[in-house]
């Protein structure tokens, strides 16, 4: 208990800088004196600019190239003539970056005839954005066309009767164009009629006269407003459609009436027929 603890510091220690800190100054190594750039800069990965396969000309011409405007020239002649660098050496650096996916280069032939280069550059390789001749989807969400409607949707399916005809979808069509007479909000549309007509011919092809229909689709409306009418209808079509009518047999014809017997005047024989005269073998004239 009285032994001195040797190893145990005298006080506290201050913080060595540069050590566990990002901001501290670093014994050795480079030390940055960033400023935030707010404009004429470019956005450079890491992934590029510490490329372990990568020659420094590489870097640096890739570097170069993701930093001009788009549809400046980058071929070997122009880069030969911008940098201190031979065409071959250019060449080579280029080869560099198309061989890890930094550079794309294609030979295209154009209207004229003549063969032209096309020189992509991709920051990241192997992520494709969408070329401005084919927008992506995203984008032609978020920026419609304001003078091209937008699309319409799709009514739900409804019943189909099992034989159409004309009359029919005619006695339909009437029932359907004199809903808004009841209520107003169900004014539909030409192209909504056509599609809603086959289910209300289902309803009438099952012993239901059109008042009735009327009234089922007109009966308890929602007091809010109807935003797709045509909609509304067609589930009521489909969710309400009455069961068939039961199977009625045909009604038995009368029977014959039996007539008396009588006596044949050419055989004697007897036969039933409703006045006396001769039987039908008699009445069937003989071969000479």
């Amino acid at each position: 208990m009285d032994t001195e603890n040797t190893s145990a510091p005298s006080r506290a220690q201050a913080p060595i800088p540069g050590k566990n800190h990002p901001h501290g100054q670093p014994h050795s190594g480079v030390a940055h004196d960033n400023v935030r750039h707010t404009e004429n800069f470019t956005v450079i990965g890491n992934d590029l600019l510490q490329h372990r396969d990568l020659s420094g000309l590489a870097i640096g011409l890739a570097c170069y190239i993701q930093s001009v405007l788009q549809g400046t020239a980058v071929d070997i002649k122009t880069l030969a003539a911008r940098f201190p660098e031979g065409p071959t050496r250019i060449a080579a650096a280029l080869r560099e970056l198309e061989t890890h996916g930094y550079l794309r280069r294609t030979r295209e032939r154009t209207p004229t005839g003549r063969i032209v280069t096309r020189t992509v550059s991709c920051n990241r390789p192997g992520h494709r954005r969408s070329t401005p001749s084919e927008p992506s989807d995203r984008r032609s969400t978020r920026h419609p066309d304001p003078d091209k409607p937008p699309p319409r949707k799709r009514l739900p399916a409804v019943p189909q009767p099992s034989y159409t005809s004309p009359a029919v979808l005619q006695a339909a069509v009437d029932v359907l164009a004199g809903l808004r007479r009841h209520d107003s909000r169900l004014l539909l549309s030409a192209t909504d009629a056509e599609h809603l007509a086959p289910g209300v011919a289902a309803w009438l092809e099952r012993d239901l006269t059109p008042t009735a229909v009327r009234h089922a689709l007109t009966g308890n409306l929602p007091t809010e407003p109807l935003i797709r009418p045509a909609a509304f209808l067609a589930h009521r079509l489909t969710a309400q459609l009455p069961p068939p009518p039961p199977f009625r047999p045909p009604a038995p014809s009368a029977p014959e009436p039996k007539h008396p017997f009588q006596t044949c005047d050419g055989c004697d024989r007897p036969f039933r027929a409703p006045a006396p005269g001769r039987c039908r073998d008699c009445r069937v004239p003989t071969p000479a």
